[in-house]
């Protein structure tokens, strides 16, 4: 199934190993191509275990000048101990940011004492350099980044704000194996926001699995609206969605 869903394209693969390649070398080709007309890329990356196979397969890219791009993460938990293995620039450091020379690695702290401040300094820092590209998963409750649905706002006027995530988003946290358990996991965060996303020039957004099928059903369905704050993809002119077998098992 690769077909276009208003302005969304959508690419299905056979499993994740394949998803997670085609998506890499989409993306690889992209920040080649920017590269060919602009002296440095700027890119946002998601922490999920739902990333996993794409970022391997994107580390393993070649022809990209990594010096020249600057990296972004789009979330983090608040009140983590600065060690916990679950704050996501951690994953990321370990998945992406530690194996490439990037030329700068700009990440959201979830130690903050006065997360507003934080917000903002992150805000300006997206304001000084426009994201390029958003590499990014959906929820299973269809939050972006992690605008759940009851803070999901598609004409948000702030680019970086804090949030109280959602019963279902931390049940997911659950679900992926990174909490034992819903007490464990935290209620806030720091989150780009839906038109902070949005504002990039390319999106490619990587969902495989059976437990984010029904997301993925809404996602193409459903009303575009932030009651399903993944519709907002269908509103972009250039974004794709790529999937495996489990995850479009609902729209094949």
């Amino acid at each position: 199934m690769n077909n276009r869903i208003d302005e969304l394209s959508v690419v299905r693969s056979n499993d994740r190993q394949e998803m997670g390649k085609v998506a890499a070398n989409a993306v690889a080709e992209t920040v080649k191509r920017l590269q060919a007309n602009q002296d440095t890329v700027n890119i946002v990356f998601a922490a999920a275990p739902s990333q996993n196979e794409f970022l391997e397969n994107l580390v393993d890219s070649s022809g990209i000048n990594w010096n020249r791009v600057n990296a972004f993460h789009m979330d983090e938990y608040l009140g983590l101990p600065a060690n916990a293995p679950q704050r996501f620039g951690f994953f990321l450091e370990q998945r992406l940011f530690a194996k490439l020379p990037f030329r700068a690695v700009n990440y959201l702290n979830g130690d903050t004492i006065d997360p507003l401040a934080e917000c903002q300094r992150y805000a300006d820092l997206l304001t000084q350099y426009p994201i390029d590209i958003v590499c990014m998963g959906i929820g299973e409750n269809c939050h972006i980044a992690f605008n759940d649905p009851h803070v999901a706002d598609f004409e948000d006027p702030m680019r970086v704000k804090v949030v109280d995530l959602d019963l279902a988003c931390r049940n997911q946290q659950v679900h992926d194996g990174c909490f034992s358990d819903i007490e464990d996991v935290p209620t806030h965060a720091l989150t780009l926001t839906v038109p902070a996303l949005m504002a990039a020039a390319n999106i490619f957004c990587i969902v495989p699995g059976p437990t984010k099928a029904q997301a993925v059903y809404h996602t193409l369905t459903a009303e575009v609206a932030s009651a399903y704050p993944s519709t907002a993809l269908r509103r972009h002119p250039n974004a794709i969605l790529f999937l495996d077998g489990d995850s479009a098992a609902l729209v094949a």
